[in-house]
């Protein structure tokens, strides 16, 4: 099956020449030049990925990335300017996957939304042989073969990079994942990420499980060492 990708650059440039390069990988490409007209598009027909320019004019792909996280958990890749190493961190923590920087290779940004695609078809960690296509604890499912997340039956949006860590943590309850371990669950070697964005991804999962469920306290922390998922009663 064919995969959608969105593309949202003010720079028709850019927009001109990574499409072709997309589609001679076998992408269809949906292309936008600004962050409203994006919204719009990609509110009424979803993608499999979008590829993100952070400077753009009426809406800015901080903005346009915090609007989609509202209601769509799809992967993002933000395309960021040499020295906008505050946005790709901030950007990270928001809820975009990866970033590149802008000069790029065409050929690095097919092999970052490859290997992003990817992590999603295989949200489970499919290098463990021991893992489960789905696995639950008490109240919490995490189903890997259709990347979906409950919580008492109830449904939550989870982006590939939160449910992996969340899957990282669920896999063995009561055991400690330092920062660096969750980091490779999430990440892989694809991109490095501080210390603070792992603690911000946690912080995301505990919300969106609260607003279903205020007395969430499944995730733990343990300070200067990491994060586990509490062991069954």
């Amino acid at each position: 099956m064919t995969n959608t990708i969105a593309l949202v650059d003010d720079d028709q440039n850019i927009l001109t020449s990574v499409t072709m390069a997309l589609e001679a990988e076998g992408f269809e490409v949906r292309t936008f030049r600004d962050g409203e007209e994006a919204l719009r598009g990609l509110t009424q027909r979803p993608v499999d990925l979008a590829v993100l320019d952070i400077k753009m004019p009426r809406l800015d792909g901080m903005e346009l990335l915090q609007r989609l996280r509202k209601t769509s958990t799809v992967p993002v890749i933000f395309l960021t300017s040499k020295d906008d190493e505050v946005d790709e961190v901030l950007g990270l923590r928001m809820g975009a996957d990866d970033y590149i920087k802008k000069p790029f290779s065409q050929r690095l940004l097919i092999e970052r939304i490859r290997a992003l695609l990817r992590r999603q078809d295989l949200a489970a960690d499919e290098a463990n042989p021991t893992s489960e296509a789905t696995i639950t604890r008490g109240d919490l499912v995490l189903d890997g073969a259709r990347h979906m997340c409950t919580w008492k039956a109830k449904p939550v949006a989870l982006t590939v990079t939160e449910f992996l860590i969340l899957r990282a943590l669920a896999a063995r309850p009561g055991h400690v994942k330092n920062r660096d371990q969750l980091m490779d669950a999430a990440y892989g070697d694809s991109v490095y990420v501080d210390d603070r964005t792992i603690d911000s991804h946690i912080k995301r999962v505990r919300k969106k499980f609260k607003a279903i469920d205020d007395n969430f306290n499944e995730i733990e922390t343990l300070y200067g060492i990491g994060y586990r998922y509490r062991e069954p009663g």
